[in-house]
């Protein structure tokens, strides 16, 4: 049995450009399958989030039409409410990664508000690269490769293939013009390489230790993925 580090928002709203406090979380599906798996496997899961605050769910996460229906809805929150590991979060800046065998971030747009600027954060997410520890992001997580930044000032994850929340699902979910900023765009800048897949389905890019999915679908395959690098 390994210990699974996720590192969660604390976040409970987005800037939006104009000012206005858009509320979220982290997605609760990239959170309940991946854990599910994880548990299933017979691994161990411990939450960490800046300043170990309990993460907030995204409400709109829960909603059915959100999740293939009434009877999926009620699964995800029975997923959430078993997840005790949420309520007793661990804090990121106490993290020492040679505790875990595996790191794993859940999106939601939290992660957009705080780890996409959180330096422990990035710094442990460097580590984990340059260590070759299994790393797994989905959908808005990877915002937080934005602050794995060098000395040299160079991204830590530039050169990497990653699959990540799209500009075309941001624009279709309905924030996309109303945004300071996309998470396609700002990875791209920082010389990340986003590969895009179809929107809303599943997409999975593996590099090296490093697995990523682009969406809520990809949760699933994602820690599949993963648990393949546990061994």
């Amino acid at each position: 049995m390994a210990k699974i580090l996720f590192v969660m928002t604390g976040a409970d709203h987005w800037t939006l450009a104009d000012g206005t406090l858009h509320p979220t979380g982290f997605w609760a599906e990239e959170a309940v399958t991946p854990y599910e798996a994880f548990r299933a496997a017979g691994h161990e899961v411990v939450v960490a989030t800046p300043g170990g605050v309990v993460p907030p769910v995204d409400k709109g996460s829960l909603a059915a039409e959100l999740n293939g229906g009434q009877e999926g809805a009620e699964r995800v929150a029975a997923g959430l409410a078993a997840m005790t590991e949420l309520q007793r979060p661990v804090r990121l800046e106490d993290v020492d990664l040679a505790d875990y065998a595996a790191v794993f971030y859940p999106g939601g747009h939290g992660p957009m508000e705080d780890l996409a600027v959180d330096a422990t954060s990035g710094r442990l997410l460097a580590t984990a690269l340059e260590s070759g520890t299994p790393l797994g992001v989905v959908c808005h997580g990877p915002a937080a490769l934005l602050a794995a930044v060098k000395e040299d000032g160079s991204n830590a994850f530039a050169g990497r293939g990653i699959a990540a929340f799209t500009n075309a699902e941001e624009m279709q979910a309905g924030l996309g013009d109303k945004a300071r900023w996309l998470l396609q765009d700002r990875l791209t800048e920082a010389g990340v390489e986003v590969r895009v897949g179809e929107a809303w389905a599943p997409h999975v890019i593996v590099d090296g230790n490093l697995v990523t999915g682009q969406n809520p679908a990809s949760s699933g395959p994602l820690a599949a993925e993963l648990l393949k690098k546990l061994g």
